[in-house]
Protein backbone atom coordinates (compact mmCIF):
# COMPACT_ATOMS: atom_id res chain seq x y z
CA UNK A 1 0.00 0.00 0.00
CA UNK A 2 1.42 3.58 -0.77
CA UNK A 3 1.27 6.11 2.03
CA UNK A 4 1.61 9.75 1.03
CA UNK A 5 1.75 13.52 3.32
CA UNK A 6 3.14 16.87 3.14
CA UNK A 7 5.03 18.51 6.45
CA UNK A 8 5.93 22.50 6.73
CA UNK A 9 5.56 22.50 10.13
CA UNK A 10 7.61 23.94 12.68
CA UNK A 11 8.13 20.99 14.22
CA UNK A 12 10.32 17.79 12.71
CA UNK A 13 9.33 14.88 11.67
CA UNK A 14 10.55 11.59 13.37
CA UNK A 15 9.78 8.48 11.07
CA UNK A 16 10.56 4.84 12.03
CA UNK A 17 9.98 1.54 10.85
CA UNK A 18 8.68 -1.36 13.30
CA UNK A 19 8.00 -3.79 10.94
CA UNK A 20 8.51 -4.44 7.05
CA UNK A 21 10.41 -1.64 5.00
CA UNK A 22 9.96 2.54 3.69
CA UNK A 23 10.76 4.31 1.18
CA UNK A 24 11.11 8.17 1.78
CA UNK A 25 11.50 10.45 -0.56
CA UNK A 26 12.09 14.41 0.79
CA UNK A 27 12.98 17.38 -1.59
CA UNK A 28 15.96 18.56 -2.71
CA UNK A 29 17.34 15.45 -0.57
CA UNK A 30 18.55 11.73 -1.29
CA UNK A 31 15.77 8.77 -1.43
CA UNK A 32 15.97 7.24 2.08
CA UNK A 33 15.40 3.83 2.07
CA UNK A 34 14.20 2.03 5.90
CA UNK A 35 13.96 -1.50 7.33
CA UNK A 36 12.24 -2.62 10.19
CA UNK A 37 14.61 -0.93 13.41
CA UNK A 38 15.41 2.15 11.25
CA UNK A 39 14.57 5.49 11.38
CA UNK A 40 14.89 8.94 9.78
CA UNK A 41 14.67 12.32 11.26
CA UNK A 42 13.71 15.25 8.80
CA UNK A 43 14.46 18.99 10.06
CA UNK A 44 10.86 21.15 9.53
CA UNK A 45 11.58 23.68 6.63
CA UNK A 46 8.68 25.58 4.71
CA UNK A 47 7.43 24.17 1.98
CA UNK A 48 9.30 20.94 2.36
CA UNK A 49 7.12 17.65 1.24
CA UNK A 50 8.00 14.47 1.63
CA UNK A 51 6.35 10.69 0.51
CA UNK A 52 6.58 7.61 1.95
CA UNK A 53 6.06 4.74 0.30
CA UNK A 54 5.40 1.21 2.25
CA UNK A 55 5.44 -2.39 1.53
CA UNK A 56 2.55 -4.39 2.57
CA UNK A 57 2.47 -5.38 6.17
CA UNK A 58 4.20 -2.18 6.95
CA UNK A 59 3.76 -0.79 10.21
CA UNK A 60 5.91 2.85 10.56
CA UNK A 61 5.33 5.70 13.06
CA UNK A 62 5.51 9.35 12.44
CA UNK A 63 6.52 11.33 15.48
CA UNK A 64 6.87 15.71 15.58
CA UNK A 65 9.58 16.30 17.86
CA UNK A 66 10.44 19.96 19.43
CA UNK A 67 12.00 22.60 16.96
CA UNK A 68 14.68 22.39 20.19
CA UNK A 69 16.09 19.27 18.82
CA UNK A 70 17.44 21.19 15.85
CA UNK A 71 20.04 22.53 17.72
CA UNK A 72 21.29 18.73 18.46
CA UNK A 73 20.77 17.71 15.62
CA UNK A 74 21.66 18.07 11.70
CA UNK A 75 19.72 20.53 9.62
CA UNK A 76 19.90 17.97 6.60
CA UNK A 77 17.87 14.34 7.42
CA UNK A 78 19.46 11.98 9.30
CA UNK A 79 19.09 8.67 9.20
CA UNK A 80 19.64 5.81 12.69
CA UNK A 81 18.87 2.89 14.18
CA UNK A 82 16.04 2.41 16.78
CA UNK A 83 17.48 -0.38 19.34
CA UNK A 84 14.94 -2.83 20.80
CA UNK A 85 14.67 -1.49 24.27
CA UNK A 86 13.42 2.20 22.47
CA UNK A 87 10.67 0.72 20.65
CA UNK A 88 8.11 0.70 23.18
CA UNK A 89 9.17 4.12 24.34
CA UNK A 90 8.80 5.92 20.68
CA UNK A 91 5.25 4.17 20.52
CA UNK A 92 4.12 5.26 23.61
CA UNK A 93 5.79 9.03 22.53
CA UNK A 94 3.13 8.60 19.47
CA UNK A 95 0.55 8.23 21.74
CA UNK A 96 1.28 11.17 23.91
CA UNK A 97 0.95 13.05 21.04
CA UNK A 98 -2.26 12.24 19.33
CA UNK A 99 -4.08 11.79 22.72
CA UNK A 100 -4.71 14.13 25.67
CA UNK A 101 -2.72 11.85 27.61
CA UNK A 102 0.00 13.41 29.68
CA UNK A 103 2.67 11.41 31.98
CA UNK A 104 6.05 12.33 33.57
CA UNK A 105 9.36 10.87 32.17
CA UNK A 106 8.88 11.30 28.43
CA UNK A 107 11.37 14.19 27.37
CA UNK A 108 12.34 14.44 23.58
CA UNK A 109 15.65 15.55 25.18
CA UNK A 110 16.01 11.54 25.03
CA UNK A 111 15.83 11.59 21.48
CA UNK A 112 18.76 13.65 21.12
CA UNK A 113 20.62 10.51 21.36
CA UNK A 114 18.59 8.35 19.42
CA UNK A 115 19.62 10.39 16.73
CA UNK A 116 23.32 10.58 17.56
CA UNK A 117 23.54 6.92 17.76
CA UNK A 118 24.78 5.08 14.41
CA UNK A 119 22.85 5.96 11.21
CA UNK A 120 23.56 2.33 10.20
CA UNK A 121 24.08 -1.28 11.62
CA UNK A 122 27.40 -2.47 11.52
CA UNK A 123 28.67 -5.11 9.16
CA UNK A 124 28.65 -8.55 11.05
CA UNK A 125 31.68 -10.93 11.48
CA UNK A 126 31.98 -14.63 11.53
CA UNK A 127 30.91 -15.13 15.60
CA UNK A 128 29.61 -11.66 16.06
CA UNK A 129 26.04 -11.04 17.51
CA UNK A 130 24.44 -7.56 16.94
CA UNK A 131 24.63 -4.83 19.65
CA UNK A 132 21.36 -3.06 18.93
CA UNK A 133 18.85 -5.27 20.00
CA UNK A 134 18.05 -8.23 22.40
CA UNK A 135 16.97 -11.04 20.97
CA UNK A 136 14.01 -12.64 22.33
CA UNK A 137 13.36 -16.29 21.99
CA UNK A 138 12.29 -17.79 18.53
CA UNK A 139 8.36 -17.51 18.70
CA UNK A 140 6.78 -20.48 17.52
CA UNK A 141 4.51 -20.46 14.49
CA UNK A 142 1.37 -22.82 15.86
CA UNK A 143 -0.84 -19.81 16.63
CA UNK A 144 -1.97 -20.92 19.70
CA UNK A 145 1.87 -21.26 21.23
CA UNK A 146 2.49 -18.15 19.35
CA UNK A 147 -0.34 -16.48 21.67
CA UNK A 148 1.48 -17.75 24.78
CA UNK A 149 4.58 -16.86 23.71
CA UNK A 150 3.54 -13.37 23.28
CA UNK A 151 1.79 -13.24 26.68
CA UNK A 152 5.16 -14.39 28.06
CA UNK A 153 7.33 -11.85 26.02
CA UNK A 154 4.82 -9.05 27.20
CA UNK A 155 5.11 -10.59 30.74
CA UNK A 156 7.64 -13.26 31.55
CA UNK A 157 6.83 -13.33 35.27
CA UNK A 158 3.04 -14.60 34.44
CA UNK A 159 3.13 -18.40 36.37
CA UNK A 160 0.65 -20.31 34.24
CA UNK A 161 0.62 -24.08 34.52
CA UNK A 162 0.97 -25.03 30.87
CA UNK A 163 -2.63 -26.81 31.21
CA UNK A 164 -3.92 -23.25 31.99
CA UNK A 165 -2.22 -21.63 29.09
CA UNK A 166 -4.03 -24.42 26.64
CA UNK A 167 -6.93 -23.65 28.16
CA UNK A 168 -6.56 -20.06 27.66
CA UNK A 169 -5.85 -20.49 24.10
CA UNK A 170 -8.71 -23.36 23.27
CA UNK A 171 -5.70 -26.28 22.56
CA UNK A 172 -4.28 -29.28 24.84
CA UNK A 173 -1.29 -29.33 27.21
CA UNK A 174 -0.21 -31.90 24.63
CA UNK A 175 -0.70 -30.17 21.29
CA UNK A 176 0.92 -26.70 23.53
CA UNK A 177 4.17 -28.56 24.55
CA UNK A 178 4.50 -30.15 21.20
CA UNK A 179 4.18 -26.98 18.98
CA UNK A 180 6.68 -24.99 21.32
CA UNK A 181 9.08 -28.04 20.79
CA UNK A 182 8.58 -28.53 17.03
CA UNK A 183 9.07 -24.78 16.11
CA UNK A 184 11.58 -23.60 18.72
CA UNK A 185 13.44 -26.29 19.32
CA UNK A 186 13.44 -25.91 23.09
CA UNK A 187 10.66 -27.33 25.40
CA UNK A 188 7.95 -25.06 27.08
CA UNK A 189 9.96 -24.52 30.20
CA UNK A 190 13.36 -24.15 28.39
CA UNK A 191 11.64 -21.47 26.54
CA UNK A 192 10.39 -19.41 29.22
CA UNK A 193 13.42 -19.66 30.71
CA UNK A 194 15.81 -18.50 28.13
CA UNK A 195 12.00 -15.34 27.77
CA UNK A 196 12.99 -14.67 31.84
CA UNK A 197 16.89 -14.02 31.08
CA UNK A 198 16.23 -12.20 27.88
CA UNK A 199 13.81 -9.95 30.02
CA UNK A 200 16.63 -9.65 32.75
CA UNK A 201 19.07 -8.92 30.09
CA UNK A 202 16.61 -5.72 28.89
CA UNK A 203 16.41 -4.47 32.92
CA UNK A 204 19.83 -4.77 33.50
CA UNK A 205 20.48 -2.81 30.42
CA UNK A 206 17.93 -0.41 31.81
CA UNK A 207 19.82 0.33 34.99
CA UNK A 208 17.17 -1.30 37.38
CA UNK A 209 18.13 -3.34 40.52
CA UNK A 210 19.70 -6.66 40.39
CA UNK A 211 17.56 -7.18 43.71
CA UNK A 212 14.23 -6.40 42.81
CA UNK A 213 14.75 -7.98 39.43
CA UNK A 214 14.46 -11.86 39.95
CA UNK A 215 10.39 -11.80 40.79
CA UNK A 216 9.85 -9.00 38.35
CA UNK A 217 11.10 -11.50 35.51
CA UNK A 218 9.19 -14.57 37.05
CA UNK A 219 11.94 -15.96 39.53
CA UNK A 220 10.66 -17.39 42.98
CA UNK A 221 13.95 -16.91 44.54
CA UNK A 222 17.38 -14.54 44.35
CA UNK A 223 19.25 -16.77 44.03
CA UNK A 224 17.53 -18.84 41.97
CA UNK A 225 17.88 -16.19 39.07
CA UNK A 226 21.57 -16.08 39.92
CA UNK A 227 22.53 -19.59 39.08
CA UNK A 228 19.98 -19.52 36.11
CA UNK A 229 22.01 -16.29 35.08
CA UNK A 230 25.14 -17.46 35.40
CA UNK A 231 24.63 -20.70 34.06
CA UNK A 232 23.56 -18.76 30.66
CA UNK A 233 25.78 -16.04 30.63
CA UNK A 234 28.80 -17.06 32.50
CA UNK A 235 28.65 -14.04 34.76
CA UNK A 236 26.53 -13.26 38.21
CA UNK A 237 23.16 -10.40 37.32
CA UNK A 238 25.97 -8.15 39.38
CA UNK A 239 28.72 -8.86 37.72
CA UNK A 240 27.07 -8.52 34.40
CA UNK A 241 25.20 -5.35 35.62
CA UNK A 242 28.21 -3.59 37.00
CA UNK A 243 30.48 -3.87 33.51
CA UNK A 244 27.25 -3.51 30.76
CA UNK A 245 26.62 -0.17 29.51
CA UNK A 246 23.22 1.46 29.76
CA UNK A 247 21.37 -0.61 26.39
CA UNK A 248 19.93 -4.23 26.13
CA UNK A 249 22.41 -6.78 24.41
CA UNK A 250 22.00 -9.45 22.17
CA UNK A 251 22.40 -13.17 23.22
CA UNK A 252 24.27 -15.97 22.08
CA UNK A 253 21.63 -18.91 23.08
CA UNK A 254 24.60 -21.25 24.12
CA UNK A 255 26.47 -21.71 26.79
CA UNK A 256 29.39 -22.99 25.90
CA UNK A 257 30.48 -19.25 24.73
CA UNK A 258 28.94 -17.48 27.80
CA UNK A 259 32.32 -15.84 28.97
CA UNK A 260 34.15 -14.98 25.80
CA UNK A 261 30.38 -13.83 24.56
CA UNK A 262 30.15 -11.22 27.57
CA UNK A 263 33.49 -9.86 27.23
CA UNK A 264 32.22 -9.85 23.10
CA UNK A 265 29.14 -8.05 23.74
CA UNK A 266 30.99 -5.15 25.96
CA UNK A 267 32.95 -4.15 23.81
CA UNK A 268 31.02 -4.21 20.70
CA UNK A 269 28.92 -2.03 23.03
CA UNK A 270 30.91 0.21 24.14
CA UNK A 271 32.55 0.28 20.14
CA UNK A 272 29.23 2.27 19.21
CA UNK A 273 27.97 5.58 19.77
CA UNK A 274 24.71 4.32 21.00
CA UNK A 275 22.12 6.30 23.16
CA UNK A 276 20.99 4.93 26.92
CA UNK A 277 17.58 2.94 27.03
CA UNK A 278 14.90 4.80 28.24
CA UNK A 279 13.82 3.13 31.59
CA UNK A 280 10.43 1.83 32.50
CA UNK A 281 7.21 3.19 30.98
CA UNK A 282 5.58 5.75 33.09
CA UNK A 283 2.10 5.63 33.86
CA UNK A 284 -0.21 8.40 31.98
CA UNK A 285 -3.85 10.02 32.37
CA UNK A 286 -6.19 12.56 30.56
CA UNK A 287 -7.18 14.86 32.31
CA UNK A 288 -11.65 14.73 32.91
CA UNK A 289 -12.86 15.40 29.30
CA UNK A 290 -15.44 14.77 26.43
CA UNK A 291 -15.10 14.00 22.96
CA UNK A 292 -17.60 15.33 20.06
CA UNK A 293 -17.14 11.73 18.26
CA UNK A 294 -17.09 8.38 19.61
CA UNK A 295 -13.17 7.16 20.07
CA UNK A 296 -11.68 3.80 20.27
CA UNK A 297 -9.00 3.18 21.78
CA UNK A 298 -7.03 -0.28 22.57
CA UNK A 299 -4.75 -1.30 25.19
CA UNK A 300 -1.43 -3.14 23.58
CA UNK A 301 0.84 -3.83 26.57
CA UNK A 302 0.08 -3.40 30.41
CA UNK A 303 -3.48 -2.49 31.37
CA UNK A 304 -5.57 0.80 31.56
CA UNK A 305 -8.47 2.32 32.69
CA UNK A 306 -11.46 4.15 31.29
CA UNK A 307 -13.21 6.33 34.47
CA UNK A 308 -16.77 7.43 33.26
CA UNK A 309 -18.63 8.90 36.62
CA UNK A 310 -18.22 6.68 39.15
CA UNK A 311 -17.74 3.40 36.65
CA UNK A 312 -14.07 2.38 35.95
CA UNK A 313 -13.48 0.28 32.86
CA UNK A 314 -10.47 -2.09 32.96
CA UNK A 315 -8.69 -1.74 29.93
CA UNK A 316 -6.61 -5.43 30.17
CA UNK A 317 -3.91 -6.13 27.17
CA UNK A 318 -5.64 -6.86 24.22
CA UNK A 319 -9.10 -5.14 25.23
CA UNK A 320 -10.42 -2.20 22.70
CA UNK A 321 -13.31 0.33 24.01
CA UNK A 322 -15.62 2.16 22.51
CA UNK A 323 -16.02 5.79 24.28
CA UNK A 324 -19.49 7.45 23.92
CA UNK A 325 -19.27 10.59 22.43
CA UNK A 326 -20.75 13.43 24.90
CA UNK A 327 -19.23 11.50 27.73
CA UNK A 328 -17.17 13.02 30.58
CA UNK A 329 -14.00 10.79 31.08
CA UNK A 330 -10.62 10.26 31.86
CA UNK A 331 -8.63 7.21 30.64
CA UNK A 332 -5.20 6.34 31.64
CA UNK A 333 -2.57 3.39 31.53
CA UNK A 334 -0.73 1.91 34.37
CA UNK A 335 3.02 2.00 34.56
CA UNK A 336 4.94 -0.03 31.91
CA UNK A 337 2.02 0.18 29.54
CA UNK A 338 0.24 1.58 26.50
CA UNK A 339 -2.32 2.30 24.60
CA UNK A 340 -3.60 3.57 21.27
CA UNK A 341 -6.70 5.48 19.77
CA UNK A 342 -7.95 2.89 16.73
CA UNK A 343 -10.20 5.60 15.32
CA UNK A 344 -13.15 7.77 15.28
CA UNK A 345 -17.15 7.37 14.50
CA UNK A 346 -20.14 10.08 14.36
CA UNK A 347 -23.13 9.12 16.48
CA UNK A 348 -24.65 8.52 12.88
CA UNK A 349 -22.53 5.74 12.16
CA UNK A 350 -22.45 4.73 15.62
CA UNK A 351 -25.31 4.55 18.03
CA UNK A 352 -23.83 4.44 21.84
CA UNK A 353 -24.27 5.16 25.31
CA UNK A 354 -22.14 2.91 27.15
CA UNK A 355 -18.90 1.75 26.69
CA UNK A 356 -18.49 -1.32 24.21
CA UNK A 357 -15.46 -3.56 24.14
CA UNK A 358 -13.60 -6.36 22.18
CA UNK A 359 -10.77 -8.11 22.96
CA UNK A 360 -8.21 -8.97 20.27
CA UNK A 361 -5.49 -11.54 20.30
CA UNK A 362 -1.47 -10.26 20.14
CA UNK A 363 -1.51 -11.67 16.55
CA UNK A 364 -3.90 -7.93 15.76
CA UNK A 365 -0.92 -6.19 17.09
CA UNK A 366 0.56 -5.00 13.84
CA UNK A 367 -2.55 -4.17 11.86
CA UNK A 368 -3.84 -2.47 14.88
CA UNK A 369 -1.21 -0.29 15.09
CA UNK A 370 -1.43 0.43 11.72
CA UNK A 371 -4.74 1.42 12.13
CA UNK A 372 -4.05 4.10 15.04
CA UNK A 373 -1.29 5.21 12.40
CA UNK A 374 -4.06 5.58 9.86
CA UNK A 375 -6.60 7.42 11.77
CA UNK A 376 -4.32 10.38 13.72
CA UNK A 377 -1.46 10.75 10.81
CA UNK A 378 -1.33 11.86 7.25
CA UNK A 379 0.79 8.17 7.04
CA UNK A 380 -2.19 6.04 5.24
CA UNK A 381 -3.47 4.12 1.86
CA UNK A 382 -4.96 6.27 -0.47
CA UNK A 383 -7.82 4.64 -0.38
CA UNK A 384 -8.32 4.82 3.05
CA UNK A 385 -11.63 4.35 4.87
CA UNK A 386 -11.92 5.52 8.08
CA UNK A 387 -15.41 3.72 8.79
CA UNK A 388 -13.12 0.53 8.40
CA UNK A 389 -12.67 0.45 12.26
CA UNK A 390 -16.27 0.36 12.75
CA UNK A 391 -16.47 -3.27 10.97
CA UNK A 392 -13.69 -4.21 12.00
CA UNK A 393 -14.86 -3.84 16.01
CA UNK A 394 -18.26 -4.94 15.19
CA UNK A 395 -16.74 -8.57 13.67
CA UNK A 396 -14.78 -9.15 16.71
CA UNK A 397 -17.52 -8.32 19.33
CA UNK A 398 -19.95 -10.64 16.82
CA UNK A 399 -17.67 -13.64 17.05
CA UNK A 400 -16.84 -13.38 20.40
CA UNK A 401 -20.73 -12.86 21.30
CA UNK A 402 -21.11 -16.12 19.25
CA UNK A 403 -19.49 -18.15 22.13
CA UNK A 404 -22.86 -17.31 24.58
CA UNK A 405 -25.28 -18.67 22.47
CA UNK A 406 -25.96 -22.03 19.74
CA UNK A 407 -24.95 -20.94 16.40
CA UNK A 408 -26.74 -22.13 12.82
CA UNK A 409 -23.89 -23.92 10.47
CA UNK A 410 -26.23 -22.66 7.07
CA UNK A 411 -23.88 -20.28 5.81
CA UNK A 412 -26.61 -17.37 4.83
CA UNK A 413 -28.15 -18.18 8.49
CA UNK A 414 -25.01 -17.73 9.98
CA UNK A 415 -24.28 -14.69 8.10
CA UNK A 416 -27.64 -13.71 9.49
CA UNK A 417 -26.98 -14.14 12.87
CA UNK A 418 -23.45 -12.78 12.67
CA UNK A 419 -24.90 -9.58 11.69
CA UNK A 420 -27.67 -9.56 14.23
CA UNK A 421 -24.86 -9.73 16.92
CA UNK A 422 -23.48 -7.18 15.82
CA UNK A 423 -25.56 -4.88 15.62
CA UNK A 424 -26.95 -5.03 19.77
CA UNK A 425 -26.11 -2.40 21.40
CA UNK A 426 -24.99 -0.58 19.11
CA UNK A 427 -27.90 0.48 16.77
CA UNK A 428 -30.34 -0.76 19.09
CA UNK A 429 -30.22 -4.31 17.96
CA UNK A 430 -33.03 -3.86 15.21
CA UNK A 431 -34.87 -6.60 13.41
CA UNK A 432 -33.74 -8.20 10.08
CA UNK A 433 -35.94 -8.85 6.69
CA UNK A 434 -35.06 -12.90 6.64
CA UNK A 435 -37.13 -14.65 4.44
CA UNK A 436 -38.22 -18.16 5.16
CA UNK A 437 -35.57 -20.55 4.73
CA UNK A 438 -33.51 -18.72 6.92
CA UNK A 439 -36.18 -18.89 9.52
CA UNK A 440 -36.44 -22.44 9.08
CA UNK A 441 -32.56 -23.14 9.02
CA UNK A 442 -32.54 -21.70 12.40
CA UNK A 443 -35.78 -23.76 14.02
CA UNK A 444 -33.91 -26.88 12.31
CA UNK A 445 -30.49 -25.86 13.54
CA UNK A 446 -30.74 -24.49 17.13
CA UNK A 447 -34.47 -25.16 17.99
CA UNK A 448 -35.10 -21.64 18.08
CA UNK A 449 -37.32 -19.46 16.14
CA UNK A 450 -35.63 -16.60 14.38
CA UNK A 451 -37.49 -14.13 16.69
CA UNK A 452 -36.31 -16.24 19.91
CA UNK A 453 -32.93 -16.77 19.38
CA UNK A 454 -32.22 -13.01 18.78
CA UNK A 455 -34.26 -12.60 22.27
CA UNK A 456 -31.79 -15.88 23.49
CA UNK A 457 -28.63 -13.51 22.64
CA UNK A 458 -29.71 -10.24 24.25
CA UNK A 459 -30.47 -12.09 27.33
CA UNK A 460 -27.16 -14.49 27.24
CA UNK A 461 -25.14 -11.42 26.35
CA UNK A 462 -26.60 -9.63 29.24
CA UNK A 463 -26.06 -12.33 31.58
CA UNK A 464 -22.45 -12.16 30.74
CA UNK A 465 -22.20 -8.21 31.06
CA UNK A 466 -23.65 -8.77 34.69
CA UNK A 467 -21.08 -11.13 35.54
CA UNK A 468 -18.74 -8.96 34.78
CA UNK A 469 -19.85 -6.45 37.48
CA UNK A 470 -21.86 -3.94 34.90
CA UNK A 471 -25.22 -2.16 36.37
CA UNK A 472 -28.23 -3.60 34.97
CA UNK A 473 -29.41 -0.09 33.91
CA UNK A 474 -26.20 -0.02 31.71
CA UNK A 475 -26.78 -3.58 30.75
CA UNK A 476 -29.73 -2.62 29.20
CA UNK A 477 -29.05 0.01 27.09
CA UNK A 478 -25.75 -2.58 25.71
CA UNK A 479 -28.50 -4.89 24.60
CA UNK A 480 -30.92 -2.57 23.08
CA UNK A 481 -33.83 -2.00 25.60
CA UNK A 482 -34.80 1.48 26.29
CA UNK A 483 -36.04 1.09 29.44
CA UNK A 484 -35.00 -0.36 32.42
CA UNK A 485 -38.29 -2.37 33.75
CA UNK A 486 -38.67 -3.92 30.31
CA UNK A 487 -35.48 -5.42 30.19
CA UNK A 488 -36.05 -6.48 33.46
CA UNK A 489 -39.10 -8.32 32.76
CA UNK A 490 -37.66 -9.87 30.00
CA UNK A 491 -34.19 -11.13 31.41
CA UNK A 492 -36.16 -12.02 34.72
CA UNK A 493 -38.46 -14.29 31.83
CA UNK A 494 -35.60 -16.08 30.84
CA UNK A 495 -33.09 -16.74 33.50
CA UNK A 496 -35.60 -16.76 36.37
CA UNK A 497 -33.85 -14.26 37.99
CA UNK A 498 -34.84 -10.23 37.85
CA UNK A 499 -30.87 -8.78 36.28
CA UNK A 500 -30.26 -7.41 39.84
CA UNK A 501 -30.66 -10.27 41.84
CA UNK A 502 -28.32 -12.56 38.98
CA UNK A 503 -25.45 -9.91 39.39
CA UNK A 504 -25.46 -9.78 43.25
CA UNK A 505 -25.67 -13.93 43.33
CA UNK A 506 -22.64 -13.65 40.58
CA UNK A 507 -20.84 -10.95 43.02
CA UNK A 508 -21.04 -13.28 45.78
Amino acid sequence: MRSSGSWDQPEHLLLWVRTGAVCVRIEDDPEVRLTAGEGVWIPAAPGNHWTVVTEPGTVAFPLLTHPSIAAESSSRPRRFVVPHGWQDWLIQHFNLMVTPLTGHGYSQDALVGLLHGSGRRPPARSGDVQPYAVDPPVRPKASGAREVADELLRNPALDRTVAEWAAQVLSSPRTLLRDFRADTGLTFEQWRLRCRLHAALELLAAGCGVDQMAARVGFATHNGFTRAFKQQFGLTPHEFGRNLSARPVACEPTQRAAARQADDLLRMMHAQNTPAMPGLLAAARTPLHTNNVHVLIWTYRGSGYLEIGDHRYEQERGVATWIPAGSEHTTGVRENSISLPLGDASAGDLQLTEPLQAEFSPAWDDYLMFCSISARTPLRPDDYDPGHILDLFADQVAAQRALSVPMPTDSRARGVAMDYLRRIGTSGGSGLDVPADIHRAFRDETGMTFARWCYAARMRIARDLLTGGAKPSAVARRVGYAHLPTFSAAFTRFHGLSPRDYRERESG
